[in-house]
């Protein structure tokens, strides 16, 4: 399904790219709202050089060597998503280890957003499983290592579209691209959410809910919804994710 938007919808939607930086653990690095598309822009190639400190005990967490199919129940309704490791591997890693480890089960869609166009749907705060938790501070959560205590985070992963599949390009870490990645925001995929810092990806996650193509370089894809867009398109704010399960791939894990 493809969406096309004319030119004055078009720089709506592009508004919302202020509103994405919420898609982060610190509120301390969102820009207002007012800020225009190009402040933003500039905030990011700005923060291109800093970042995660632990950046070489993430790039040994875990990661997924090939693909492998979640199915996560939403209002008692399932939704099939492949996740690429092949293209994304630390950043599907993580994903499909936090699946496994039931970080997800009871967690909320605490930001959908489809007026005045469709947008995405986004989750996996562990925060929100906690009925105490202020709605404010639903957005800002990461997962913790329990051994540890720290916030386990995960680099920007993203790699360029490459024409000969036999070579694809090298995945570039921790920076935002002007090239055409490999896996674009189409419509129905899964990316992770971070603040401004491009290392500060965790556990929030986001269900693209149209082609969104000027998120494509600043946000790493890891996967599509192959089964039950239809269950996403009607996921409002609030409600929570039943279940989340690896069906196949598991031994991709690594």
């Amino acid at each position: 399904m493809t969406r096309v938007y004319r030119p004055l919808s078009l720089i709506v939607v592009l508004c919302f790219v202020t509103i994405f930086a919420l898609f982060g653990c610190d509120a301390e690095d969102v820009p207002t709202t007012q800020e225009n598309n190009t402040a933003n822009q500039e905030l990011v190639t700005q923060e291109n050089n800093n970042t995660n400190p632990n950046i070489n005990q993430t790039m040994n967490s875990p990661k997924l060597e090939g693909t492998a199919t979640v199915v996560m129940k939403v209002n008692g309704q399932s939704i099939t998503i492949e996740v690429d490791g092949n293209n994304a591997p630390l950043t599907a890693g993580n994903f499909v280890d936090l699946v496994q480890k039931g970080v997800y089960n009871g967690t909320v869609f605490h930001r959908v957003v489809k007026e005045p166009q469709p947008f995405v749907a986004q989750g996996g705060d562990p925060n929100s499983k906690n009925p105490n938790v202020p709605v404010n501070q639903l957005g800002t959560g990461s997962y913790v290592e329990p051994e540890t205590g720290t916030p386990r985070y995960v680099p920007l992963e993203i790699r360029p579209a490459s024409e000969d599949e036999a070579n694809p390009s090298e995945i570039i870490y921790s920076k935002t691209i002007s090239m055409t990645p490999q896996l674009k925001h189409d419509y129905g995929v899964i990316a992770m959410a971070r603040s401004q810092m491009p290392d500060s990806a965790s556990a929030q996650f986001y269900l693209t809910l149209a082609d969104l193509p000027f998120l494509d370089g600043s946000y790493a894809v890891f996967g599509k919804v192959t089964e039950g867009m239809d269950v996403v398109d009607k996921i409002q704010q609030g409600d929570r994710i039943d279940s989340a399960e690896v069906i196949s791939g598991a031994d991709n894990l690594k």
